[in-house]
């Protein structure tokens, strides 16, 4: 009776330089086998200059190849059906002008949002309201209720987006987070139609 060998493959993998991948770079292995060392140091793809900065190992290949080396196990897959390979050879470091540049235009956007948004809602004549309501005194400028609110409106900025800089204040992942994770689940699926070249084998050994 062949033993069973349980592949499971890895989602993302980053590399800086060519190289040739072996089995336990772009799968995790489970099994029981005295091959599993041998099976996770086997070559099962070479990545070249051509294939740019994107490359998709199915899983599909991967087994067959398997199968041809080692015909007295079986394998079965669990979880992903391929591995998304990122090459970036070449890391370039960040700019500080450009960061400056762009953080400011960032701040600069924000803070127009945020007044627009509240000359759209006539803030300032709620808030003078609320004044004549609380004390029943007429004020243009009731800062006992503007200063606050604007600290406010930072730390609920902060608490939204659950991060100080690079430190969260807990685990659980902020609004922003989760739209770069759907974004990345997108690309991905958008990576594995497109770029999935299941009958190319020339890489395969």
């Amino acid at each position: 009776m062949s033993e069973i060998v349980y592949l499971r493959m890895k989602k993302h993998v980053e590399l800086t330089y060519l190289k040739q991948l072996t089995l336990k770079d772009i799968a995790n292995v489970s099994t029981t086998s005295p091959l599993k060392t041998e099976l996770e140091q086997t070559p099962v793809y070479r990545v070249t200059k051509k294939d740019q900065n994107v490359v998709i190992v199915d899983s599909f290949l991967v087994i067959d190849h398997l199968n041809n080396d080692y015909r007295d196990l079986e394998f079965q897959l669990v979880g992903p059906t391929h591995t998304v390979i990122r090459i970036q050879q070449h890391k370039k470091s960040p700019n500080i002008l450009i960061v400056a540049i762009v953080w400011l235009l960032l701040f600069i956007g924000t803070a127009m949002t945020i007044m627009n948004f509240h000359y759209d809602v006539s803030m300032q004549e709620v808030q003078q309201k609320l004044h004549y309501l609380l004390t029943g005194e007429q004020n243009q400028y009731p800062l006992w209720i503007q200063i606050p609110y604007s600290f406010g409106l930072g730390i609920g900025m902060l608490l939204f987006f659950n991060h100080w800089f690079r430190k969260r204040f807990n685990e659980e992942p902020s609004p922003l987070e989760v739209e770069i994770f759907n974004y990345q689940q997108n690309l991905d699926q958008y990576l594995s139609y497109y770029e999935n070249k299941l009958n190319d084998t020339s890489h395969f050994d």
